[in-house]
């Protein structure tokens, strides 16, 4: 009698024997994985493109399979997690300014408001937080809902493009970007808030990817254009805090898609440290130059960015 392949004969001529299953030794079987060649019972074995795999080899393929990544070097996701989240931040902050100043139209009468947007001189004089938290408050409704829109029509597509932690540097970039600018060359007494500078940087970040993927760059010019020319002719406009942010998100972007793959991470952290080390360095001299404060005056006109 011949023996099929994989069987052990039985004691005294019986009947040959199957071997077991390598994950269920009590379930005979005379199956086996294409690629390990143990035995797997129907339960373990799974289709692939030649014969079926064992659970375990499908789990150790799928662990080496390299997964797809954008020019950014970021994984493939659905849906954005940080736009809904820095929206959620923007609105609590404006409907906390609202309710302690007891009036949605004038929130910047809070005092909350006040410690924390951004006036050039109070930063000089050591309050630096203002640099950040300027970002997340707004002056009325409608300031708060044309950024807040803006930030969910481009910050979508681009967090999917940048990913999560790329996606956070750019916005945080273009954030204090938008903020230097402003105490840089702005008005030391004249306080600016607003996400505008932020979402600036994701205008020019968006620009930027559609160049490095060479789609059409004429919506997106047009955005920015209305929004820079809106920006001139609209009194009360921080345009410092846009074109300042503009350029740092550009410049963030620009980093991270045009990285050369085989050193992607390394040339992405560096060109980003950098440009925070050059805000920094420009933020401490300009701090150096306001030298004595006590001839500033306490006047001020609110100015959204």
């Amino acid at each position: 009698m011949t023996v099929p392949p994989g069987t052990t004969p039985g004691p005294d001529g019986a009947p040959p024997q199957l071997p077991t299953c390598a994950r269920h030794p009590d379930r005979p079987t005379g199956l086996r994985c294409t690629r390990c060649e143990r035995p797997a019972c129907p339960e373990c074995l799974r289709d692939a493109s030649v014969g079926q795999q064992c659970v375990d080899c499908v789990r150790e393929g799928g662990a080496t399979v390299r997964r797809p990544v954008t020019v950014a070097g970021a994984r493939l996701r659905d849906k954005p997690i940080l736009v809904p989240l820095l929206i959620a931040a923007n609105v609590a902050a404006y409907v906390l300014t609202a309710v302690q100043a007891g009036n949605f139209g004038a929130n910047f009468r809070s005092a909350l408001f006040v410690d924390y947007s951004l006036i050039p001189f109070t930063v000089a004089g050591g309050q630096w937080w203002r640099l950040v938290t300027s970002g997340f408050l707004h002056i009325g409704v409608v300031h708060l809902v044309m950024n807040m829109l803006a930030l969910w029509v481009i910050g979508r597509d681009l967090e999917l493009l940048l990913g999560r932690a790329r996606f956070a540097a750019v916005y945080g970039l273009s954030l204090i970007g938008g903020s230097t600018a402003v105490f840089l060359l702005g008005e030391a007494d004249a306080p600016v808030a607003g996400a505008s500078g932020a979402v600036y940087g994701l205008m020019g970040g968006i620009a930027v990817a559609a160049l490095r993927l060479k789609v059409s760059l004429r919506p997106v010019i047009t955005v920015i254009a209305l929004n820079i020319v809106a920006s001139v002719l609209i009194p009360g406009i921080s345009l410092l805090g846009h074109i300042g942010g503009l350029l740092l998100g550009a410049a963030s972007t620009a980093a991270l898609v045009y990285a050369p793959r085989e050193r992607r991470t390394l040339v992405q952290a560096g060109a980003l440290v950098g440009l925070l080390v050059v805000l920094v360095v420009v933020l401490f001299v300009r701090d150096v130059s306001y030298g004595d404060l006590s001839c500033i005056g306490s006047g001020y006109e609110l100015a959204c960015g």
